[in-house]
């Protein structure tokens, strides 16, 4: 169980990147969801322990990581949003190399994990190639290879499908599914598909605060009653935004559906919607750019 308690950070600047954030994270896929520049990788590198909080407390298993950072790392598997420069050296041999960084001093025990790391994230047949002319998929899925060196028991991904083309995404995910079987995995991103598809608890990061937390299926049972959609002409949107609090428009055929957040039945044509995960999350973000602005039409409650 990773735990965060009352978790804030302040850059040197002044931004407060994180607001007093607490969350517990059991074992399996927690999907942390939230626009650029929530404070997600902020986030990230803190529970990664390249940079200590504000104030607060952070735990792992027991481990006051922040008193005792070295016990954590020997724990932790991490893929970063960026992550880095890739030599022009195989995908085989960087993977070694960076096995001797973890502690595998033993040349049989890091061929033996060297290969079946490979083979696990389906880059075996290219192992010998430079890693600098892999694709951004096969690129994500080395760093998903090089995070589960030493069989971690916590495991960060910072934006990992960002950029990828939908095949390689789905195949990426696919991966992480099967490794969040047993361990901590912690899944940041903007991306709200990939936590729907994953993620059996999540939370929502706005503004460096959680705005929301809990099961998606529970929080979209939620929403229900809450989230209206209605057909209309293009021209009309600024007209609605005036009128309603307005979450989304897509066009479909020529027009426009909008959907907007209202506790009651707002009439004039609208119809309930399902309420999916997108919509819980675009709603959230609408109460919180509303709260932050001081307005009090009513939303969502997290």
């Amino acid at each position: 169980m990773l735990e965060l308690h009352n978790v804030s950070h302040v850059y040197s600047n002044g931004v407060r990147a994180l607001d007093d954030v607490s969350l517990q994270i059991p074992k399996g896929m927690f999907g942390l969801l939230g626009p650029n520049g929530a404070g997600k990788s902020t986030l990230m590198r803190t529970v990664a322990t390249l940079q200590t909080p504000t104030s607060g407390r952070i735990s792992f298993d027991g481990i006051d990581i922040l008193s005792d950072p070295e016990a954590l790392r020997k724990r932790l598997g991490y893929l970063p949003q960026d992550f880095g420069v890739y030599p022009r050296v195989s995908a085989y041999d960087m993977l070694d190399h960076m096995a001797v960084l973890k502690g595998i001093a033993s040349r049989p025990a890091r061929k033996e994990t060297v290969e079946t790391l490979l083979a696990q994230v389906n880059l075996w047949d290219v192992r010998k190639k430079a890693i600098a002319g892999f694709s951004g998929g096969m690129r994500q899925r080395f760093g998903i290879a090089q995070a589960l060196i030493g069989n971690p028991d916590l495991i960060i991904v910072d934006e990992p499908t960002a950029g990828l083309d939908p095949e390689e995404r789905n195949r990426f995910l696919n991966l992480l599914a099967e490794i969040g079987e047993n361990v901590v995995v912690i899944l940041s991103t903007h991306i709200v598909e990939d936590v729907a598809d994953l993620c059996p608890s999540m939370a929502v990061l706005v503004n460096g605060s959680v705005q929301l937390q809990g099961a998606p299926k529970d929080l979209m049972e939620r929403a229900a009653g809450t989230i209206w959609a209605k057909t209309i002409e293009r021209g009309e949107i600024e007209a609605y935004r005036k009128m309603y609090e307005v979450i989304s428009t897509r066009l479909f055929a020529g027009q426009t559906i909008i959907h907007i957040l209202s506790p009651t039945d707002p009439g004039d044509g609208f119809a309930s919607a399902p309420g999916g995960l997108e919509d819980v999350y675009l709603s959230t973000l609408t109460a919180a750019r509303r709260d932050d602005a001081g307005s009090d039409h009513c939303g969502i409650a997290a």
